[in-house]
C-alpha cells in the first residue's frame, strides 16, 4: 500500500507590501530559481504582491506550505523579493533579493477555518536598506508578525 498522497486543506494568499522603497525601483517575486511574479501594484516606492500557497496536510496529520514562490528547506520556509535587474529591469543599478520568513505564519488559525474560507496572510516590510538601497538580506516583517486576513 502506497503512502497517501498530500491533499489540499486551504488555498491561501500572501499579500505582501513593500513599503518606503527607494523611488523608482522595479521588485518582482522569485519563482523557482529564476522565474518571476510581477508586483498587483508598483508606485513609485511601494509595490504589493499577491503571493499563491496552498496548505497541504501530509501523513502523519502534518501541515505545510507549497506553492512556486517557496523556498528554502522545511522549518526554514521563506519567499525571496527581487530587486533591480534582479527583477527585470536591466537598466537598474541594483541586484538584490529580499529575504522574508514564512516561519510564523498562523497555521494553527488558518487549520482552525473552514477549508473552503478565503483567507489571506498580510505582511508588509520596509524597502529601503540601511545603505539607503532597497532592502535586502534577511528582512523582518513591519509588526513582527503575519495577520490572517479574510480575502475579498
Amino acid at each position: 500500500m502506497s503512502p497517501a498522497a498530500p491533499k489540499v486543506t486551504h488555498t491561501l494568499r500572501l499579500h505582501l507590501r513593500v513599503v518606503g522603497s527607494p523611488a523608482g525601483v522595479r521588485w518582482a517575486v522569485q519563482l523557482g530559481k529564476d522565474g518571476l511574479l510581477a508586483p498587483t501594484a508598483q508606485r513609485s516606492t511601494e509595490a504589493e504582491f499577491e503571493i499563491p500557497l496552498e496548505l497541504v496536510s501530509v501523513p502523519g496529520g502534518e501541515a505545510k506550505l507549497r506553492g512556486p514562490a517557496m523556498q528554502g528547506p522545511r522549518g526554514g520556509r521563506f519567499v525571496y523579493l527581487t530587486v533591480g535587474s534582479r527583477a527585470g529591469d536591466p537598466a537598474s543599478p541594483w541586484n538584490r533579493r529580499a529575504k522574508v520568513s514564512l516561519e510564523h505564519l498562523p497555521l494553527d488559525a488558518i487549520l482552525a477555518r473552514p477549508a473552503d474560507t478565503p483567507v489571506a496572510l498580510v505582511g508588509e516590510i520596509g524597502g529601503t536598506a540601511k545603505d539607503g538601497g532597497p532592502a535586502c538580506a534577511s528582512v523582518p516583517l513591519l509588526g513582527g508578525t503575519w495577520v490572517l486576513a479574510d480575502r475579498r
